[in-house]
This record gives structure tokens, sequence and C-alpha cells, in this order.
């Protein structure tokens, strides 16, 4: 008796098996598309492309194995698809956050440093520096509120890595004319002769 409950359990699973493994695993497909669309709602193709990459081919071998008609290998890559893409939508939004406050930071930096040279250029105009030495520093201030007008659009757009681009390189070019602006203050001062008392 219990030898034949065996045998009838092993066919009963048997069965159960290959009734699951006959059809396309069509809901998990659909599931695993969704996991994968939401990924990229959520910027993984931008911001985690390498498990973005590997949760769409994983849905790619899983249409494959369809076509083949290898529904348990089709089922399998279908819920690795899932997973992927559900691992690359939280990467993507950790990896986000980074460069979102990595671009606000440079864009701080660089307004600060901008804000830093306009002060330099008024006290040298004070200080009677001749405008011709000053207009590459106004030059630079121009083309850094340019530069950082663009930014803060793109980061407004959440184009966070076009963002720190156009301000790479932005700081230290304005904190190199402040350097010349200050020596051109300090050179002009110097030569002010003393009033008379």
């Amino acid at each position: 008796m219990p030898r034949l409950s065996v045998t009838l359990c092993a066919i009963i699973s048997a069965f159960v098996l290959s009734a699951a493994c006959s059809a396309p695993p069509q809901k998990e497909i659909d599931r695993a598309q969704q996991a994968i669309d939401s990924a990229r709602a959520a910027g993984a193709d931008r911001y985690a492309p390498e498990a973005y990459a590997a949760a769409t081919f994983a849905l790619q071998q899983a249409h494959e194995a369809v076509q083949q008609r290898d529904y348990r290998l089709a089922l399998s890559r279908a819920v690795d698809a899932s997973d992927l893409a559900q691992e690359a939508a939280k990467a993507a939004a950790d990896n986000k956050a980074r460069a979102r406050s990595a671009s606000e930071a440079a864009v701080n930096r660089a307004n600060a440093a901008l804000r830093q040279l306009e002060a330099r250029v008024k006290a040298a105009g004070q200080a009677r520096v001749p405008p011709r030495e000053l207009a590459p520093a106004r030059s630079t201030i121009k083309d850094a509120e340019a530069a950082l007008q663009k930014a803060r659009t793109l980061l407004a757009a959440e184009n966070y890595a076009a963002a720190s681009k156009a301000v790479s390189g932005l700081e230290e070019q304005i904190r190199s004319e402040i350097r010349v602006v200050d020596a051109a203050t300090t050179l002009r001062t110097a030569r002010r002769p003393a009033r008379k008392r």
C-alpha cells in the first residue's frame, strides 16, 4: 500500500509539473515586462544600465525559450527578468540620488566661486585697476553665468550627468581668475602713493 501511494504521488507530481510547463508562462512574462517598464521609468536605463540590460536580456531569453517551446526555461528566465528589473529600479533610485547630490554640489560650488569673483572684480574697480586688466575676469563671469544657467535647467530636467558636465572645471577656472584679479589689485594698491598728512 505505501508503495502504491508513493507511485501515485510521483505520477500526480509529474502530471502537475508537465501541465504547468505545457503552456507558455505568459503571466510571468507579462509581469517581467511590467517590471522592466517600471525600471525604465525609474531611470534604470540611465542610472543602472548594467542591471537594466541584464533584465532585458533575461526577458529576451524567455521569449526565445517560448519560441523553442521550452516553457520551463521560459518560466525561469521570466522570473529572473522580473527580479533583475526590480534590482535595477532600486539601483537606479540610489544612483540617481547620488548623481543629483553630486551635480547640485558642483553647481553650488561654482556659483559660490562666481560670487567671490564678482566681489573681487568690484573691489578691483574701486582700487582703480584698469578696465582692460579686468576684461578677462568679466568675460569669465559672463561665461560662468551662462554655464550655471544651463546647468540649473538640466538639474530641473533631472539630467544630472549633463548638469555636472556643464559646470565641469568651471570652479577651477573662476578661482584661477580670482587669483589674477587679486594680484592686479594688490599691485595697484602697492603702487598708490601714500597720502600726505
